[in-house]
């Protein structure tokens, strides 16, 4: 069980983050702010597209693929976006020296059937040495199509993508001394975890060049506004603010000893949902399903009465608990998007005290601001069974604003989760 006091104690944090995960979070905005400088410079501002693609295909993997999630949820109905996963490839062969290849080595992709001239293949990795983004590259050169390259200066991919005569965008790595990069709380040799910021690398020039080519409708100055609003949460959430001010530690105090449901209202919540599943596991080795309302009261709904329910066991008042461990239970975690919602306007903490700096906040249950009729289901499926439901709310009119406060916030919640459970 999680001892939430370590969360208010900065020095036991400061230990337990051996990675430097927080101070990766809280570079975040930097890094937008470098990647957006450093694209100008390669030649976005310049680029005079004539008409928008057919499609944008996104390739990569872990936060790269996260990053062609979210251009989707932002663009909507403005354009074909394809985000395009590794495949299984054949298994590379160890070095002459004998050291097992890099995970990555045996990744492949490969370009849909229909995809040609008219198409735009964005290939976005923090590596640039996985040999299967190389070859899609060339294969996508092979049929004509416009390629952008997002990799690491001096990269194979980077070299690549000179020969393809992709536009060459820079990946903004961590800052931090390499000693001190970020990687897993356990990280595999064979598996390795990934920095934490890393999204925002991949997605502050992937929507530089959509807003370029006309997929986003985004205000001109949207982008540098986020580093703004991540700077800000970084403020908001850093390791020395008591729990009941920092939104993330009381977060993640929330979800200890349960099973998270993260249940999302929206293509934008969506996106933020299925972002926080994965950072749920890879910093805080926890278990979330993330899906979309209505769809998930039916694929959870079988969850309420099993096990984790907390009306599962009628017998459970009677038992002798002494020698048990805590039983683990159901939370649901319910993002939402509320445009200039009054209950979410500038945030409202636990307790009623207005949140200064704004952002994403935690709706009291008795709100009764405008609910959609997926929401109210979700709040009474979750009161029949005893699950305790806490919905998070931004009020924020921008989309990718919005994006941008819960990210944040979810990231550092994940963080915090995995640092005072490796403590307890």
């Amino acid at each position: 069980m999680l001892d939430d006091t370590l969360l208010d104690d900065p020095a036991a944090l400061q230990r337990a983050d051996r990675d430097r995960a927080l101070l990766a979070l809280a570079g975040a905005g930097a890094r937008v702010r470098t990647a957006l400088r450093l694209a100008d410079a390669a030649g976005l501002d310049r680029l005079r597209p004539d008409g928008r693609p057919r499609a944008v295909l996104v390739a990569g993997h872990g936060s790269a693929l996260t990053a062609g999630e979210i251009l989707t949820a932002l663009a909507g109905q403005a354009g074909l976006i394809t985000t395009l996963p590794p495949t299984e490839a054949a298994a590379p062969r160890a070095d002459r020296a004998g050291a097992p290849p890099a995970f990555t080595a045996g990744l492949g992709w490969q370009l849909p059937g229909w995809a040609g001239p008219l198409d735009l293949l964005v290939v976005s990795s923090a590596d640039g040495g996985e040999p299967g983004l190389v070859g899609l590259a060339e294969q996508a050169y092979a049929r004509g199509c416009a390629i952008v390259v997002t990799a690491p200066a001096g990269s194979p991919l980077a070299e690549a993508a000179l020969q393809v005569r992709a536009l060459p965008l820079p990946y903004v790595a961590s800052a931090l001394p390499e000693d001190e990069a970020p990687a897993g709380p356990a990280a595999e040799p064979d598996l390795p975890a990934e920095d934490p910021a890393a999204l925002w690398s991949h997605l502050a020039p992937l929507l530089a060049l959509a807003q370029k080519i006309g997929i986003t409708q985004l205000p001109y100055d949207a982008l540098p506004a986020v580093a703004d609003l991540l700077d800000a949460t970084a403020v908001r959430c850093r390791p020395d603010a008591a729990a009941y001010t920092n939104p993330a530690k009381g977060l993640a105090a929330r979800l200890a000893g349960t099973v998270p449901l993260l249940w999302a209202e929206g293509p934008i919540a969506g996106a933020v949902a299925t972002r926080f599943a994965a950072q749920l596991a890879e910093r805080a080795g926890r278990p979330a399903l993330a899906g979309p309302l209505p769809q998930v009261l039916t694929a959870h709904r079988g969850m309420f009465t099993g096990q984790l329910g907390a009306g599962a066991d009628p017998d459970d008042f009677f038992r002798d608990r002494v020698d048990e461990p805590d039983p683990l239970h159901l939370q649901v975690l319910l993002l939402r998007h509320v445009p200039g919602a009054p209950g979410a306007q500038s945030g409202v903490r636990p307790g009623g005290a207005p949140e200064e700096q704004g952002g994403p906040a935690e709706v009291p249950e008795d709100d009764a601001g405008p609910r959609s009729f997926g929401v109210t289901r979700a709040h009474r499926l979750a009161g029949a069974h005893d699950v305790r439901l806490t919905e998070y709310a931004t009020s924020r009119p921008d989309p990718l604003h919005a994006l941008a406060d819960l990210v944040a916030l979810t990231d550092f919640a994940a963080v915090y989760l995995g640092l005072a459970a490796a403590q307890s």
